[in-house]
């Protein structure tokens, strides 16, 4: 048992890399460079077909490949997405035998709502903190709504590491719900929407990629979904 709990504590130490006085540092990829553009690389790497469509359908490649900092979502947030959105057009002609799918969503739609992922410049943990800081999406100034990201501090494996940054970003509605004196009197709909990255810092040839957990659902729909 010794043996096992020490191999496991080995393969953290490696996929953290982490020193006790470098906060830096999380379980994204060991080398941050790729020879390709964003989009290429969405492209090329297979858990983003779902997203390259609606990248395509929108417009915006050019956009994705210029100089900005993208927040990309998995198939699996897309996909619900779509299943959401479906579920709507089932509800308003009252027939689920409908086909539906990216190409039945509006173009200004999606190209507007992709916009909250996109961030001129370049965003990385390089030129992040624990501390909050916000930033303007490509769509620009939204009321009531900003754009929080930094790093998210935990300590889950303080058996093997004093601590572990993830990369957040999270979508703050109002004030920051840690901010509130109680959260439990804050409307549903405004609680913040916090999600992790669960890979950082891929900095491709025109800019910087992160990509959001595949518990996040793309523009944070939170419809219910067609079956």
């Amino acid at each position: 048992m010794k043996k096992i709990t020490g191999l496991f504590a080995l393969l953290l130490f490696f996929l953290f890399a982490c020193e006790k006085d470098n906060y830096k540092v999380d379980g994204g990829k060991s080398e941050a460079h790729v020879n390709k553009t964003t989009y290429d690389f969405l492209k090329d790497h297979g858990s983003f077909d779902s997203l390259v469509k609606i990248i395509d359908r929108a417009g915006i490649k050019d956009i994705v490949n210029s100089d900005v900092t993208f927040f990309a979502t998995s198939d699996y947030g897309v996909r619900e997405y779509v299943a959401a959105k479906k579920q709507e057009k089932i509800a308003e002609e009252g027939d689920e035998n409908i086909k539906f799918g990216i190409n039945n969503i509006p173009v200004k739609e999606l190209r507007d709502s992709m916009m909250i992922y996109l961030f001129d410049g370049k965003i990385n943990r390089d030129n992040l903190t624990p501390d909050n800081k916000y930033f303007v999406s490509k769509f620009g100034a939204i009321p009531n709504v900003r754009f929080n990201i930094k790093l998210r501090r935990t300590r889950d494996y303080n058996n093997y590491l004093d601590y572990v940054d993830y990369l957040n970003y999270t979508k703050v509605i109002g004030t920051l719900d840690a901010e509130e004196p109680d959260y439990n009197t804050i409307p549903k709909e405004e609680i913040d929407k916090s999600y992790d990255c669960q890979t950082s810092g891929i900095i491709s040839t025109t800019g910087i990629l992160h990509v959001l957990s595949n518990s996040h659902r793309l523009f944070f729909n939170a419809g219910k979904m067609a079956q």
